[in-house]
């Protein structure tokens, strides 16, 4: 008889909890690279999945999962973010910004030519991190010291070992963002 009455106390109460659960919270719309995008997703997925899932864009590579490689970079109103570790609730009416929708008008963004012209690619997996943290970094500050730029720049893995190629192209780069040769 005890075993019963505990058990029925044990289902009334499991069945009040669930009927006291909220649904998840869900987003329906994403701005991304200077488009609204609707989607339905779960405030709770990554960034990252969002990103590459439901709209197709790839170019935001799934490292470590951590937020601790960079190759998941994106930028979110300018700001060098790691995608694998933001949830895509905290973005909704934020601006973000994938390697996708870097160039403009079918010119590639002056990092991305100073990344080709250093040879800074090799593999490609961890360039749009890298290239994306670079356009934040010139952004706040458009002419930084070689220091600077390594400072700013740890963090973003490449396992191919570009990084002096790397630093090169960003040193290029802010030479022609200021108006200098190329």
């Amino acid at each position: 008889m005890i075993l019963r009455a505990t058990s029925w106390i044990i289902w009334t109460v499991s069945r009040q909890s669930l009927a006291e659960e909220k649904p998840m919270p869900t987003i329906n719309e994403l701005h991304v690279n200077g488009r609204k995008h609707s989607i339905n997703a779960d405030a709770d997925r990554s960034l990252l999945s969002v990103l590459r899932d439901d709209l197709g864009l790839t170019g935001c590579k799934y490292g470590c999962g951590e937020g601790r490689c960079g190759a998941c970079t994106v930028l979110i109103d300018g700001q060098s973010t790691r995608s694998c570790v933001t949830r895509v609730g905290t973005v909704q009416g934020k601006q973000v910004r994938t390697i996708e929708g870097l160039a403009t008008g079918g010119k590639l963004h002056p990092l991305q030519e100073a990344f080709i012209g250093a040879g800074a690619l090799h593999c490609g997996y961890w360039t749009p991190g890298m290239i994306l943290s670079a356009v934040a970094l010139l952004d706040q500050q458009p002419q930084p010291a070689r220091e600077e730029i390594i400072r700013f720049m740890n963090g973003n893995i490449c396992r191919c070992g570009t990084y002096a190629r790397i630093v090169t192209a960003i040193e290029r780069a802010a030479k022609v963002m200021k108006g200098g040769a190329r």
